[in-house]
């Protein structure tokens, strides 16, 4: 006598959401006098990030050289505002209210005169710190300051050395050489940031180690 089993009811699959855009932003100060400075080594950790996503960065939009693509399978936007550091949330907050992109997916990379040089530390959200360009991206985000950073060290002015001259000067070839690998560390860590969330990455930022020249 055979008896027939009757097949397990299907459970439906529910699809999963599409994952939300995110906004990456490096400040610095646009044109060729200020490449390759200090205070603009949040530009170079977005071109970091493009050239290894193949990323285009050739449109300009909200006054910032902004390009669209995918880390894995989600969508990033970077963006490096071109109006000068002191007016930057100018752009990022044009950015932010047209795409309406929540600010936990907003990930703002700047220098940091107070970390040790090529050291990165990622935060949840934070203040200001002095920072001009910081400064005025919080004005433009109503005083908000709940979105995630990440902040390169380019260590202090030595001597008696003014700040603002400081952060505009160029780098000697062994801190061009700890800085490229900050960047690719750094790049590691918006990978990580945007694909498995905010404490995976900032647990990658603490451990990783520096270059020992």
């Amino acid at each position: 006598m055979s008896t027939s089993t009757s097949p397990a009811p299907q459970t439906e699959k529910k699809p999963k959401p599409n994952p939300q855009p995110w906004l990456i932003v490096g400040l610095g100060n646009p044109g060729k006098r200020f490449a390759g400075t200090r205070h603009n080594v949040g530009f170079e950790m977005i071109d970091t990030i493009a050239d290894a996503e193949g990323i285009h960065m050739g449109s300009v939009s909200f006054k910032a050289q902004f390009g669209k693509g995918f880390i894995g399978d989600v969508p990033v936007m970077l963006a490096k505002p071109q109006t000068f550091m002191n007016a930057s949330g100018e752009s990022v907050g044009a950015i932010v209210s047209y795409y309406k992109i929540p600010l936990k997916q907003v990930l703002v990379v700047f220098d940091d005169l107070d970390l040790p040089f090529a050291k990165l530390r990622l935060l949840p959200k934070g203040g200001h710190g002095g920072h001009n360009g910081m400064r005025s991206i919080m004005n433009h985000l109503k005083g908000n300051r709940d979105f995630p950073r990440l902040r390169i060290g380019i260590g202090r002015p030595p001597g008696k050395m003014d700040p603002a001259s400081f952060v505009l000067r160029a780098f000697n070839r062994q801190e061009r050489e700890e800085l490229d690998f900050t960047l690719h560390n750094g790049l590691e860590a918006v990978r990580i940031l945007v694909l498995e969330g905010f404490d995976k990455s900032a647990t990658f930022v603490n451990s990783a180690k520096p270059l020992t020249v």
